[in-house]
């Protein structure tokens, strides 16, 4: 072998060494095919929906392009932020939150949908405000955990005080009104609490007082109710209330082992309604069968998995916020990706929630890739402290020499 293609392995030896110590290989890798294979999925599930309203059969699949590459620049700019500069700024994000969900309730301000007030209008574009919320709230439960650990842990005041702020912030998701993403952020903020260690007794009540308040605002509103009573029993009223999850059971039922092909649904041709959105899982189903679900299945627990790994690694190096923000995230995303898969198989009812990079939503595409650049901080921080603590201990050996 010459001396140049040495030097040529050598060099790329290198490179993917110092590569693997700033970016967290498998999680890229599971995120860039999920995000592609959405792509793929919303240009398919949309285009005869786009056609029709707008006359342009990509419409929806190019505003996704834009909101992914907005979504990946924005990534790579948190990625060059210090994660102390985040922790610093957790209060202010939570005020941010509070005005933010307090602006989508002014009529003339917030953008309303289908009954619902969850957009703010920035040009041809709309923001919906819970999506930074959930990450925002992360954030600032994670710098919480930091300041008051110790009282979280051993006092009930030290409990009690995230709960309300987490109880105002719910109240406002359900003025919009946004179920799922109350359901959401409530069950991850519940994770992170017990992760933090968190008094069992504590955190037994409040997931019992937790499960108690949803069902009660489950069945004390009649469209949320409604939804209920079509989750258990579809089939008994299949063109009215029913109607979205038969169109969705059918669609996964077509699909079979491997599908009807790319681009071959018949369920998204005006049949499933949000086909591009909240069910594009289920078209996917349809066109990929069980293959592309077992796909999809394994690239977000490849995703959970490690945001785990990288939260345990931060928490072993003594880094708590890295720590805590690497857990919320994983139970976050991996929570709406299990909702929002077992809606579109019937398994729970219907909440409203996209599938994270998958499904055809600027705002949540936008959030998503911040929290991917989020962690890929956290992974390269941990391995940057771990790297200090080599040298230094190879400059103590040496002295001591």
């Amino acid at each position: 072998m010459s001396a140049a293609m040495q030097a040529s392995r050598a060099q790329g030896q290198s490179f993917g060494i110092m590569l693997r110590q700033y970016v967290d290989i498998n999680l890229l890798l599971a995120v860039c095919v999920l995000v592609g294979l959405g792509l793929v999925m919303v240009a398919s599930s949309s285009i005869g929906i786009a056609d029709k309203l707008t006359g342009d059969p990509f419409y929806y699949f190019n505003r996704q392009v834009v909101f992914t590459v907005a979504g990946v620049v924005c990534a790579l700019m948190v990625y060059r932020i210090r994660l102390t500069h985040w922790e610093n700024s957790s209060l202010g994000l939570l005020l941010f939150v509070l005005f933010l969900l307090t602006l989508v309730l002014i009529p003339g301000i917030g953008k309303t949908v289908n009954g619902s007030s969850r957009w703010l209008a920035i040009g041809p574009f709309s923001l919906q405000a819970s999506e930074f919320a959930k990450l925002f709230m992360i954030i600032y439960l994670a710098g919480y955990m930091v300041r008051h650990g110790k009282a979280v842990r051993e006092t009930f005041g030290g409990f009690l005080r995230p709960i309300v702020v987490l109880g105002i912030v719910c109240t406002l998701l359900l003025l919009e009104p946004d179920f799922g993403a109350s359901v959401v952020l409530m069950a991850t903020a519940l994770g992170m609490l017990f992760l933090g260690g968190v008094r069992l007794f504590q955190f037994a009540g409040l997931l019992m007082l937790s499960l108690g308040a949803m069902a009660i605002l489950a069945i004390s509103s009649p469209y949320r109710m409604e939804r209920l009573t079509a989750f258990l029993n579809p089939w008994a009223d299949p063109f009215d209330s029913g109607f979205q999850l038969t169109q969705s059971l059918i669609a996964i039922g077509s699909g079979s082992w491997s599908g009807v092909g790319l681009g071959g649904s018949v369920q998204k041709l005006f049949y499933l309604p949000e086909a591009h959105t909240d069910f594009l899982f289920a078209v996917m189903a349809e066109e990929l069968g069980l293959i592309g679900i077992v796909v999809v299945i394994g690239l977000y627990s490849i995703f959970f998995w490690r945001c785990f790994m990288i939260g345990r690694d931060a928490e072993l190096k003594g880094l708590r916020f890295p720590a805590y923000l690497a857990y919320g995230i994983g139970i976050w995303l991996g929570l709406q990706a299990f909702i929002n898969m077992g809606v579109n198989m019937g398994l729970l009812p219907t909440k409203g929630l996209t599938l994270p990079f998958m499904s055809s939503g600027g705002s949540s595409m936008l959030v998503a890739c911040v929290a991917v650049g989020l962690l890929m901080r956290v992974y390269r921080e941990v391995n940057e402290t771990e790297m200090t603590s080599t040298r230094r201990g190879s400059t103590r050996r040496k002295a001591r020499a």
